[in-house]
Order: C-alpha cells, then structure tokens, then sequence
C-alpha cells in the first residue's frame, strides 16, 4: 500500500507525536508498504542533519502561513490523491481542511484515518479557536475519517472527543505506541550514593503541562524532608528553560538541577541507562500517554507518572512504577522516594518495565495492529 502521515512537527524537531508518526511509518515500510512522512517546513536549517531513517520518505512542504506548530498546506489537495491510506496525525490544523477537500476526490479504495493524540488546551484566543475547532471541524472530520486511531481509548472516553467515542465507538481502534527495545536495551541500574531523577521532554510553551514546576517542588521536599541525595537531570530545550531555572534557584536546589539541553537519540539512551528512575508529572490532559515511560521502562527504569488518563495504562501502578496526582508535589515526592529509598523494589520494577516492553510494546506488534486498522 500507498501511505501518507501528516504530522504538524517532526525531526529535528523532539515530540512524542513526531516520533510516534516516525516509528509509524518505519514499522509500516519494514513490512514492505510505500510510506511517506509528509510535514511542514519550518525552515530549520539543521533538519538535513537529523536522524532520520531511509527506509520511508520525508516529504516537507512549505506552508502558506504558520502560527506555532499550527501550518497551513493548502497543496495537500492535489498531493493526496495518489496515496491508498492518508493517516492524518490529529491535531495538524493546518492540514485538516485541504484533507478534507482531498477526500472528496479521493481514489476508489483509498482510506482517511485520524491518529487523536490528544486534546489542544490553551488559555485566551487559541483557547477559543480550539474550542470552535471542536465544536465545527471535529464533527465535519470525524464524518469523513473511515477509522479514528488512538494510543488509548481511555484517554479519548475522557477526552474532548468523547461524544464521538460514545456514540461511535466502533469507529475508534486502539492503537499504542511502542519502543525499540533492541536500541533502548536493558542495563542493570548503577548504584550510587546519590540518585538521578530524570525527565524528558519539551521546555518550549507548547509543552507547558509536562508539569517541571511540580517536579522541581518535589525535588525541594525530597531534599528538605526527606533527606534525599539527588540530582534532577532535565533532558529538552525550549524558551521555558530560563524560567525553570529561575524557580529552581528560588527553591534553593539550582546546583542540584541539570539542564542537559537538546541531545541526540544515542545520548538520550544513555540518559536512560544513567538515571534510578524516571519522573513524568504533567499536569493535564495536554499529555496523552507519555512515549519517554516506555523508553525509561525498554531500559529496565522504574518510573514515576502522573494519574492522568492514558498515562495511567501505559504501566500497572505499583508494578513499574507509581502514580501520582497531578499537580501534587508532595505525592509525587512520596512516590519518588519510595523508589529511591528502596534498591530491591527499583530493580524489581525496573525489571517488571522491561517485561513490559518485550510484551507489549515492540513495534512489530505495533506494525500489526496497524495493517489491522488499515484493514477495517
């Protein structure tokens, strides 16, 4: 088969929804389908550098206008017809109306599928456009799509789809993100005096709910009451750093703080390999499953997440980690410390985690449910 995925961000960009869209589409040409990443060019000049695979095309089209991550691609019309599966990855605003049309003329046999990542929250005039968004395109969109994917159908029943889901659940196919295993591969957890706590993702304005703000809070408590030794290893760039570090100097615990910066996929394998566990604590449901908890889990971490939905089923609380309640640091402080204050409870989660790697999450399994989808 012929497939496109439509992505708003992808490499040298770092997000869940451009690496998820990626390992999609390596899965896909590894089974012998004709795959194409089609995505906006934002004019980053190091994107010739990433690391990308040969194994499907990147297609970068440049957008009539952009806002954000949000671009418009009005040549998605015509590009589209030539394609037997179109896997638009939701939200891409600025695709789902050339999609749309696209699908009124497109080829006998050809399917539209929508991947939902997840919800678009904001405050004040993007706010308001998201909300039209929904109460407008989502319903036009969601007519036309033959199938809607989603890494959790949990996280849509509690979503800002749920209608949808509700009256149509037939339409709906879960479809998780996995991790290589092979590349994100089991090491024993070094035992040091002083523990790594690590985070990774986003520190632009885009991913405000990660929840470092919380996170940090919870470093504060692991230190003062606690009486943890430990370092915070943040791993992402973005224009909120300065502010995080700035919070981190008036808790007092800006030596204990390391902002790593943007690193490549070898060195955020060795991230991995390096922490005593891994701490995912957004706030909302702006997070929608969290593909860093499988790559901490692939190494053989215990890791730390908040009780959101979607989130909640990558991993059995108390298994391979804890849940903890968003927006709480001191029950993420308690959660964390129960794990670094225990070294037979780390590595049996941690071990729990790479068990459920190798059952769950490999992408050959991923890749099957796809053709699956495709399929329906």
């Amino acid at each position: 088969m012929k497939i496109a995925h439509l992505i708003c961000v992808f490499r040298p960009y770092k997000g869940g929804m451009g690496n998820a869209a990626g390992q999609f589409a390596k899965t896909l040409a590894q089974k012998g389908h004709e795959v194409t990443v089609i995505t906006p060019d934002y004019g980053q000049a190091d994107f010739l550098s990433s690391e990308t695979d040969d194994s499907y095309e990147v297609r970068r089209l440049k957008p009539l206008f952009a806002i954000g991550n949000a671009a418009s691609l009005p040549q998605l019309v015509w590009q589209l017809r030539r394609y037997d599966i179109v896997h638009l990855h939701y939200p891409f605003y600025g695709a789902v109306l050339p999609v749309l049309f696209a699908s009124l003329f497109k080829k006998k046999g050809s399917k539209l599928i929508v991947h939902y990542h997840m919800d678009s929250l904001a405050a004040g005039v993007r706010g308001f456009i998201f909300r039209l968004n929904k109460i407008f395109i989502w319903p036009i969109l969601f007519k036309a799509a033959d199938l809607v994917t989603a890494a959790s159908l949990d996280y849509v029943a509690n979503s800002q789809i749920a209608n949808s889901y509700v009256k149509s659940p037939q339409k709906f196919f879960q479809v998780p993100f996995g991790v290589d295993a092979d590349f994100f591969r089991f090491t024993p957890s070094i035992i040091t005096e002083r523990k790594n706590i690590l985070f990774v993702g986003g520190l632009d304005q885009a991913h405000y709910f990660k929840g470092i703000p919380i996170l940090l809070e919870a470093l504060k408590i692991l230190k003062a009451e606690h009486h943890l030794d430990a370092i915070l290893t943040v791993v992402g760039s973005g224009e909120l750093q300065g502010q995080y570090a700035h919070q981190a100097e008036s808790l007092g615990i800006s030596k204990d703080v390391v902002f790593s910066g943007r690193c490549s996929d070898q060195e955020l394998a060795a991230h991995y390999r390096n922490a005593s566990l891994l701490v995912l604590p957004s706030i909302n449901q702006g997070e929608a499953f969290g593909l860093v908890l499988l790559e901490a889990m692939a190494t053989g971490r215990p890791v730390v997440a908040s009780d959101l939905p979607g989130v909640r089923g990558v991993f059995t609380d108390k298994v391979e980690g804890f849940r903890a309640k968003p927006g709480d640091a001191s029950d993420l402080a308690a959660k964390i410390f129960l794990i670094l204050s225990n070294q037979e409870l780390a590595e049996t989660m941690g071990q729990a985690a790479r068990h459920k790697t190798e059952t769950t999450y490999r992408w050959s399994e991923i890749g099957r449910l796809l053709e699956e989808a495709y399929s329906k």
